[in-house]
């Protein structure tokens, strides 16, 4: 065998033994349990303390048996049904259509979503809501987030009292500019409390048992760590923070950017180009969610760069697709209309524009949001893909880092 193939399987081992060993650090805010927060950094990395972590605090279960719904059939809560599932504990998944639900039931897998994989035996399926959640102990919300409001006030009176949720739907709601932490407290009540999973996290990947790695954010880190608990596996890891608005803010804009990176690979423009669309659109990113108060290093972990990366540049971005046919030449309509799902990335670009226009007053703003303001007007025909990516070239000589010379 040739040398430099022996080094490439040499190496296999050692790569899926790394991966091993992401996938069973420590649940916690950023890998680490609360009380750890207040060791110092010598005890935090201690070999006997992270590997009592990794064996021990992992398999920790929830405080009392778990009964999950899943509201929401679409292909990412068919992700996380099987997520739940796979770990023995009874989920049921809210589907719209009762043909979809006797099929489900039948074959262990959706007619149109998630084709071909099968989902555990703890999973079934009811378009009944009141069936659903009535022995519901925890509830996982994957509804997209412009039919969030009137789906969860038509079910609210039906929520188990208790229950927290779990959301996964990602974007700004367009008739008000709402992230999903104010839909939630809208819909459900000030006292109901909830926590928000984002990160890089293809759907047919998680169903597939593939590894990925999420974050969870919520104010209350007793549910957080329970929520990750709940979901956490040897393929399917999640970490915890209490940056609520951090985790919404990089789970929505990352679309606008994949837009934009897809529209850049439509046009052919090179992998360079790419590369420099991302990273100023992850600074972007980290503007808008400082603007809403926000932690910046949030905007570094999977729930920022991370999901942004795996919506930029992996092949089963919905968004970066249909930027992919709109750089093309394709009208933004046929380009629609010949998608399998949801391209959150669209009313999530008009919603942020007009949000940075609400949060940031300060002067130029199409100089420091060039990005999010030109996928905005490229989607309303203002632009066509090549000139608002022209534009971002011809944009004036200046720092790269604005915010650091103030």
């Amino acid at each position: 065998m040739p040398s430099h193939l022996q080094g490439e399987m040499a190496s296999a081992p050692r790569l899926a033994s790394l991966l091993g060993l992401l996938l069973t650090l420590p649940l916690g805010p950023h890998g680490l349990r609360p009380q750890a927060l207040r060791m110092s950094a010598r005890e935090r990395a201690s070999p006997t303390r992270l590997r009592r972590n990794a064996l021990n605090r992992a398999a920790i279960p929830p405080p009392f048996p778990t009964r999950v719904a899943v509201l929401g059939g679409g292909s990412f809560g068919l992700a996380m049904a099987s997520v739940v599932g796979r770990k023995d504990i009874p989920t049921t998944v809210l589907m719209r259509g009762e043909e979809d639900v006797e099929y489900f039931n039948k074959h262990k897998e959706h007619p149109r979503y998630l084709q071909g994989i099968k989902m555990p035996n703890a999973v079934r399926a009811t378009a009944d809501p009141a069936a659903a959640l009535r022995d519901a102990t925890y509830v996982i919300h994957a509804v997209p987030v412009q039919h969030s409001r009137k789906f969860l006030t038509e079910v609210e009176h039906l929520m188990p009292p208790g229950a927290p949720v779990l959301s996964t739907s990602k974007g700004i709601e367009t008739s008000t500019l709402q992230l999903m932490t104010d839909i939630l407290h809208d819909t459900l009540g000030p006292h109901r409390s909830t926590a928000y999973l984002s990160g890089p996290s293809f759907a047919a990947e998680i169903a597939q048992g593939l590894a990925t790695a999420v974050t969870i954010a919520s104010s209350d880190p007793i549910l957080a760590d329970d929520f990750a608990a709940i979901v956490s596996s040897d393929s399917f890891r999640a970490y915890t923070t209490p940056d609520v608005v951090g985790v919404e803010v990089g789970g929505a804009v990352k679309n606008v950017i994949a837009l934009a990176a897809g529209m850049s690979e439509g046009l052919g423009l090179g992998t360079n180009a790419m590369a420099g669309l991302v990273t100023r659109g992850c600074w972007e990113m980290r503007r808008v969610a400082m603007a809403l108060g926000a932690q910046p290093s949030t905007l570094m972990g999977l729930s920022g760069v991370g999901d942004t990366f795996g919506t930029c540049f992996g092949p089963l971005s919905r968004n970066r697709g249909l930027g992919v046919r709109l750089g093309r030449g394709e009208k933004l309509d046929d380009a629609l209309k010949c998608m399998g799902g949801v391209a959150e990335g669209v009313p999530t670009a008009f919603a942020l524009r007009d949000l940075v226009k609400r949060v940031d007053n300060s002067y130029r703003l199409d100089l420091k949001f060039p990005i999010i303001f030109g996928v905005s007007d490229i989607l309303e025909g203002k632009l066509e893909p090549r000139e608002g990516l022209q534009n971002l070239m011809m944009m004036p000589i200046r720092a790269e880092m604005i915010d650091a010379l103030h």
